[in-house]
């Protein structure tokens, strides 16, 4: 069996994306077709597949997702590299948005909400067009408490920020303390029984930071769009602008992150909400039978 894909990336996070709108290619999408996709050798090659399907075929084979976005038509079913279900994904959720502007699926110069399994997503074009980027309401973050991780001997206080995905935010003095990220940092197996990503930061200046991240399931990656917010938030709490009233106090609070592929902008608004902006790029497309 042939079927369709497409192959994008937001600051090179890259994904292959499944067009299965009706559900009947993929059905669940086996652990095994995501691995063959992602694989860079002998597959296509990604950090994770996204699969768009309406939100009313998921519910045929994952009801309790398809749940989280009722009455959103379109759904990004995320899996990371290694086949696992992940809950959101910010750099695939914005080339998810882009593939449906490009495709016609919604209509362009309108907010496109998107289903996640953390709940639903709206991506806006950042300035008018999605050449110039695009914004991404990604929720509340939760400060969820103090833990620590770890590489080889060394070890860091880290900040647990929940962008609806688990996060560490460890703050070192160079980048290169995180080592080669070819095995995961340690980290606390009870804060985190589903794993973590965790973010090795450096400031660069006032409200400018910089990281590296590893990613549960995919491993050192050029970007992570959850990671970056989650960055943006410990470092805004660490540098006073939270304020009592947490992320609620700190409307307008915004921050440059840079990754190894790109820069990402990540700012607060009056709800507490986190604002990503950022740009996606479709590259290819074609057909495959893995």
């Amino acid at each position: 069996m042939t079927y369709p894909f497409l192959k994008g990336h937001g600051t090179r996070n890259d994904f292959v994306l499944l067009p299965d709108h009706d559900g009947s290619v993929h059905g669940a999408l086996d652990v095994e077709r995501v691995r063959a996709l992602c694989d860079r050798r002998a597959g296509i090659g990604g950090d994770g597949v996204l699969r768009v399907v309406r939100t009313t075929a998921l519910a045929a084979t994952d009801p309790d997702a398809a749940a989280l976005a009722e009455g959103v038509e379109w759904f990004m079913d995320y899996r990371n590299a290694d086949g696992s279900v992940s809950e959101m994904c910010g750099n695939g959720v914005r080339v998810f948005a882009l593939h449906l502007l490009q495709e016609g699926l919604v209509e362009a110069g309108t907010p496109i909400p998107v289903g996640t399994r953390d709940g639903v997503k709206v991506v806006t074009p950042a300035g008018g067009a999605p050449e110039d980027g695009l914004t991404v309401d990604m929720g509340a973050p939760r400060l969820v408490g103090r833990t620590e991780v770890s590489v080889g001997e060394r070890a860091w206080p880290a900040r647990h920020v929940d962008m609806g995905n688990p996060h560490a935010v460890a703050f070192v003095d160079s980048l290169d303390d995180a080592g080669s990220l070819l095995e995961a940092p340690g980290h606390d197996a009870g804060v985190y029984p589903d794993g973590v990503n965790v973010e090795f930061v450096v400031r660069r200046g006032p409200r400018h930071v910089a990281m590296r991240v590893h990613e549960r399931g995919s491993g050192e990656t050029s970007s992570c769009g959850t990671g970056a917010c989650a960055v943006m938030v410990a470092a805004a709490e660490a540098d006073g602008a939270l304020g009592a009233e947490g992320v609620e106090g700190a409307a307008g609070a915004a921050y440059r992150v840079d990754l190894p592929g790109g820069t990402l902008t990540i700012a607060l608004d009056a709800a507490g909400h986190v604002l990503m902006t950022g740009p996606a790029v479709v590259v290819a497309r074609g057909t495959t039978d893995l």
